[in-house]
């Protein structure tokens, strides 16, 4: 029978998949909608299992915030290359899953690879559907949530880096603060919120190499103890978000920078991805 263009457009808006795909799909079922959607799909998951084992370092990190303002969601959906990363469609498709995400405000991400992306299919299965769209290997490696008085989002130009900031205070100039720190963390990368956010295992690792360190460097045991404590908080004040030097101003800490902002204004809670 013949397949009318309305038909193939339809079909491609609904799936994603290029027009001679599913000029192709729609052929082969004789015009069976549904079933076209199926051999689609079935394409996908012959794709991912093909691909599978392959590196997939290339994507897009989007970063959002509730209309609130009170909520953050962060994803991160991995390709192989930087081609379909900069594509329109793999774009929208992002977007697609921070949408649903912010819908459903899944607790993890095992949660959203199993909420559903639309009557028919979950995120997980769509991703698996998409995969025959692009041919190439897709991986949502990354989702966080941040709730706080007050939430920014920050997406670094072409989307490689993305932060969320909470902050205990949603002042319109504790937000323009949160922006300005949400921008430190992508740069600077901080590991924890403050020094009690490092477990004892980074802990004690540190004051192993510091110690270690001087020994080689010819200090006595004694002495090593106590440079190794000095490296370890060096080691803080560097990694600790709240300790860093702000950017904008290297005389002053972050947490320094909202005091002087607000009277108590601090961050509660930050997220960060990049791509690797």
């Amino acid at each position: 029978m013949a397949i009318t263009a309305a038909e193939v457009n339809k079909l491609r808006k609904q799936t994603g998949a290029g027009m001679m795909d599913c000029k192709k799909a729609l052929t082969e079922t004789n015009g069976d909608f549904e079933a076209a959607i199926d051999v689609l799909r079935k394409k996908g998951q012959k794709v991912a299992a093909k691909r599978g084992d392959n590196e997939a370092s290339e994507g897009l990190i989007f970063a959002q915030t509730t209309e609130d303002g009170k909520t953050g969601v962060m994803v991160r959906l991995n390709c192989e290359t930087d081609f379909v990363a900069k594509n329109d469609d793999f774009r929208d498709f992002v977007q697609s899953l921070v949408d649903i995400a912010m819908k459903e405000m899944p607790a993890s991400i095992d949660e959203l690879k199993n909420a559903a992306y639309n009557d028919k299919l979950s995120v997980n299965e769509k991703i698996t559907e998409h995969v025959g769209v692009v041919g190439e290997k897709l991986d949502l490696s990354g989702f966080e949530v941040v709730n706080a008085e007050s939430v920014v989002a920050y997406n670094h130009p072409g989307n490689q880096i993305a932060a969320l900031v909470g902050l205990n205070s949603a002042s319109a100039e504790a937000q323009d603060a949160g922006r300005q720190v949400a921008m430190q963390v992508a740069a600077m990368n901080p590991v924890a919120l403050n020094k009690e956010g490092f477990d004892q295992e980074t802990i004690d690792r540190e004051l192993e190499v510091g110690k270690d360190l001087a020994i080689q460097e010819g200090k006595p045991a004694e002495m090593a103890e106590k440079i190794a404590q000095g490296r370890l908080n060096k080691f803080f004040k560097e990694n600790s978000l709240l300790s860093q030097a702000f950017v904008r101003d290297n005389k002053k800490s972050v947490e320094q920078f909202l005091k002087d902002t607000e009277s108590g204004l601090t961050v509660v809670d930050f997220k960060r991805f990049a791509m690797s």
